[in-house]
């Protein structure tokens, strides 16, 4: 079995937590793991699992790589690097041939999505068994789930044959659009429709047979964007950076629409799993056990005379009085207030954020960058203050900043600095200054973290204005 990891879109619904440079994959749960991580850590549980591929934006490849160095990973690692979002239908095929041309038409792929959460993996490795079993045999599987509420927020599978019967593969007669609240209910009693979970099991060859036939033109520019495709190889990981311009022509489209409801070789795999896509703040609510009023707390929060109100609040204390039936989620740098049956509609606020400007739509106060991580402490007219973490043996790119100077303070371990002409060592205390202009370089030659200062000043300390002339890691281009 052959894992594929869809790792896309910005799940902007759960804003201000998730943002596109760290999207919802990267959200951590309560047991510490990131949707991404426990993506992974169920295939692996689901059986002998031989490579994992995944499917991820490039600006998000190094936050992955350290999400999955953190599981010491044993198997293969294989990246397939958007340029720019193409959907789900592009993703499969780029993964069917990369597993084609490495492994054969025989491999099985198992395809899910980086951020949905399942609580019962031990029924998810029973549905994955039966899948296989179809799969191997030519059947393009689907997952479905066995409804609990009449839910208008998914798409539903529609059994051939009669009623459902959990954990055997049944044919499918249409997959349906997300319905109406009335015709929510109606499937709900029908025992004929499962919920749309969006995972699939395809042998390779037979998935790129049903390509072929009912979307020949989308996988015929899949494979040229492969063919112009730039490759690179890492300790334990290859990747294959897409190309922009022959992606572009890629037709956007869903895996359910290009092929799946096209296809007259497709079964579905009932499951209870415990399921949920996380598509909103209420969703991420029911996951928190409630208190004999409802209410659902993650973090430092005090409650007084609340109903049914959910609060998330990891990094400050928040206290809320006579609230009911609200959503409140606290960030360094954003907080939400929303009514619970309005939680779709932050997807909203996230788009008028993004119009206005800003990075509040797109960057938390501290920020990953593949050789750790910066925190912006304050920001005011003309100056800017980051608090800078270095990994061991990690090194910054060489650049120059046409609008800002810098000043550097090592606050811990040892900086390797380039500053114009000059290569020097700073220890704890020690400081520089670099003028606007100058080629700098910053390094962690040390076996501990490096921590510094930084204190920006200047007319424009935008994140943009960057020059890099060289780079470890290939952020020049």
């Amino acid at each position: 079995m052959h894992i594929v990891i869809i790792a896309g879109g910005a799940g902007s619904r759960l804003w201000p937590v998730s943002r596109e440079a760290h999207p919802k994959p990267f959200i951590r749960m309560e047991d510490g793991f990131s949707l991404l991580q426990k993506t992974y850590l169920r295939g692996q549980a689901a059986g002998v699992m031989e490579s994992v591929t995944t499917v991820t934006n490039r600006e998000l490849f190094f936050r992955t790589e350290d999400d999955y160095q953190e599981l010491k990973p044993r198997q293969p690692l294989h990246y397939l690097l958007e340029p720019f979002g193409r959907n789900t239908a592009p993703a499969v095929a780029a993964a069917a041939l990369e597993l084609q041309k490495n492994y054969g038409n025989d491999a099985l792929m198992l395809v899910l999505p980086a951020d949905h959460l399942i609580q019962n993996e031990t029924a998810f490795a029973r549905a994955v068994a039966t899948a296989s079993e179809a799969a191997a045999e030519g059947q393009l599987v689907t997952f479905g789930i066995r409804p609990t509420r009449a839910e208008t927020g998914f798409g539903y599978i529609e059994l051939a044959d009669g009623t459902y019967t959990l954990g055997q593969a049944q044919r499918v007669a249409r997959f349906v659009e997300k319905p109406g609240g009335e015709v929510a209910e109606q499937y709900l009693a029908s025992g004929r429709h499962l919920w749309n979970s969006g995972m699939f099991c395809f042998r390779v060859g037979s998935v790129l047979e049903e390509l072929s036939q009912h979307a020949p033109t989308l996988l015929q520019s899949v494979s040229e964007t492969l063919a112009n495709a730039r490759r690179s190889e890492g300790k334990g990981h290859t990747v294959t950076h897409l190309c922009a311009e022959r992606f572009g022509e890629v037709e956007d489209d869903s895996i359910d629409y290009a092929l799946m409801e096209k296809s007259e070789r497709v079964a579905v795999v009932p499951c209870d799993l415990g399921w949920s896509d996380i598509g909103s703040w209420q969703a991420m609510a029911e996951l928190t056990e409630p208190d004999p009023d409802g209410n659902r707390v993650i973090g430092d929060v005090e409650l007084e005379g609340c109903r049914n109100t959910y609060a998330h609040s990891p990094y400050r204390m928040t206290a809320a009085i006579g609230l009911e039936d609200l959503i409140i989620v606290d960030t360094p740098d954003a907080l939400l207030v929303a009514h619970k049956d309005r939680c779709q509609d932050v997807k909203k606020i996230v788009t008028r954020i993004k119009a206005r400007g800003g990075d509040l739509h797109q960057l938390h106060v501290t920020v990953h960058r593949p050789w750790g991580t910066y925190t912006v402490l304050e920001n005011g007219e003309r100056f800017k203050m980051k608090r800078i973490e270095v990994k061991p043996g990690a090194t910054l790119s060489l650049q120059m900043h046409y609008h800002r100077n810098e000043h550097w303070v090592v606050v811990s371990g040892t900086a390797l600095v380039v500053n114009g002409d000059r290569e020097f060592l700073l220890q704890t205390n020690e400081s520089t200054y670099i003028p606007a202009v100058h080629h700098h370089r910053l390094a962690n030659p040390g076996l501990v973290p490096l921590v510094m200062i930084e204190v920006q000043s200047g007319e424009y300390l935008g994140e943009d204005d960057i020059v890099r002339l060289e780079d470890n890691y290939g952020r020049c281009e």
